[in-house]
């Protein structure tokens, strides 16, 4: 059984970096959640902890005294970059060997392959959260919230939704994790909403421009789907054809 802490950076009254609209504690949460979806749905032998699982303050040492006691076998701790630059980079302790850089080049290379996003390098850095914590752990910077470009990539639920499918991918290489028997269905999601009409509003939509569109109620939201395959291929196929259409398509596995 491999033990992940995974640490959404941030929250509470610490909002993290701001632009463009958008509030870095938000995003990192987001990406977390969907990152603990995927490795809980897809994954055998995998244990997961997180720092937090909605909006509050935690502080370093108790992120890092979290992961500690836990006894944690890696720690991934996710970011939104600042300071007028472009694209993802990622972060370890200054002087460590392997296996923390191997871990960090699968988890660099896989979140590069996933998102469009510029490779800023793997680097190092006195972080605390990397210095206190006694397991291997990476620090990931998942683009610029105050370049607009990257800022419009991190607005989407689809960009989100592959950042944290290359960290899931990337952990999977690194820990040599086994997928489960897939008996699950790939499905095609455009949009989640708080909202019925507006998860309506969006089928209608969908309906108008030839797409099988549903709206399921799950988890608190309504969300609205356009297909479910046993054949990622076919899902992929179908991600590509609503990207094309306009609308902001990825995939679910359940």
């Amino acid at each position: 059984m491999v033990k992940i802490f995974i640490d959404p950076g941030h929250g509470g009254t610490d909002p993290g970096a701001t632009g463009n609209g958008l509030q870095e504690k938000a995003l990192t949460l987001q990406i977390a959640l969907a990152l603990r979806t995927i490795l809980t749905n897809e994954y055998e032998d995998v244990s997961l902890r997180m720092s937090r699982t909605s909006d509050q303050f935690v502080s370093l040492d108790d992120r890092a005294d979290a992961a500690n006691s836990w006894g944690a076998d890696y720690f991934l701790s996710i970011h939104i970059n600042a300071g007028g630059g472009t694209g993802f980079e990622s972060y370890v302790y200054p002087g460590v060997g392997s296996p923390t850089t191997t871990y960090q080049s699968h988890i660099h290379g896989e979140v590069l392959k996933a998102a469009d996003f510029a490779d800023r390098g793997k680097k190092s850095a006195n972080f605390l959260v990397l210095r206190e914590t006694a397991m291997p752990a990476l620090l990931t910077e998942n683009g610029f919230i105050d370049t607009a470009a990257d800022a419009n990539k991190l607005k989407t639920a689809s960009f989100i939704q592959s950042l944290a499918r290359g960290h899931a991918n990337g952990l999977a290489q690194a820990f040599n994790l086994k997928k489960k028997p897939s008996d699950s269905l790939y499905k095609v999601q455009i949009g989640a909403f708080k909202v019925k009409a507006n998860a309506d509003s969006l089928a209608s939509s969908a309906k108008a421009k030839g797409f099988n569109a549903i709206v399921l109620l799950k988890d608190s939201l309504y969300k609205v789907q356009i297909g479910a395959f046993s054949s990622q291929n076919n899902a992929d196929a179908l991600v590509t054809k609503a990207k094309n259409a306009g609308f902001d398509a990825f995939i679910v596995q359940e």
